[in-house]
């Protein structure tokens, strides 16, 4: 593995009483809603449409880096802070909302593991780098919020992963060491926040 964050770490342990767990490419499949918002934006703006699975590359480090990889990709590389940039943001958000859920999927297993877990004692939080917005209603479609006792989003503190600062946030919300809490996710953004708390 080349990637230093996803190289093997021995870690000893306390008991492990709770587990935050990434939503996108972890619980759910949000690849198609994303990258069909992502290209509804670029119309919106007047670029052309980008091939769905590129855009999908884009995803995992929030809405933002989503929105500038996008138009990069389609010939206008814009700063956050541009007029450009914050009329393809709106958009991005406003084609978001209506299309949020509509083609994700939630991975096999995903729900039987859930209570598997819970079955175990086992504290959940959701730790994204989704806005918190948009977790609720794929929580309500998916039939997954009853799984977890919170949400921290990408939008629910000052920094978002790779910063610890998301599982640091949860740790105290249970009042529990790092070394009591697993955290489970599908890219380095989650496991270097993690090895960070």
């Amino acid at each position: 593995m080349s990637d230093p964050a996803l190289r093997p770490v021995r870690v000893d342990f306390a008991p492990i009483r709770a587990v935050c767990i990434d939503l996108d490419g972890t619980l759910l499949d949000t690849i198609p809603d994303l990258a069909a918002a992502a290209n509804r934006m670029l119309v919106d703006v007047g670029l052309v449409p980008l091939d769905a699975a590129q855009v999908g590359r884009f995803v995992g480090k929030g809405a933002e880096v989503l929105i500038a990889r996008s138009l990069a990709a389609a010939g206008r590389p814009e700063a956050a802070g541009s007029p450009f940039y914050a009329l393809a943001r709106d958009r991005f958000f406003d084609n978001y909302r209506a299309l949020n859920g509509l083609a994700s999927v939630v991975y096999e297993g995903v729900s039987e593991g859930l209570a598997s877990l819970r079955g175990q004692g086992l504290a959940l939080a959701c730790v994204t780098n989704k806005p918190v917005e948009f977790v609720g209603p794929l929580f309500e479609r998916f039939d997954l919020a009853r799984h977890f006792d919170f949400t921290i989003g990408g939008d629910s503190l000052p920094v978002r992963k790779p910063h610890p600062g998301p599982f640091l946030e949860a740790c105290r919300r249970w009042s529990l060491a790092p070394s009591q809490v697993l955290a489970v996710g599908d890219s380095a953004n989650d496991a270097l926040a993690a090895r960070a708390a």
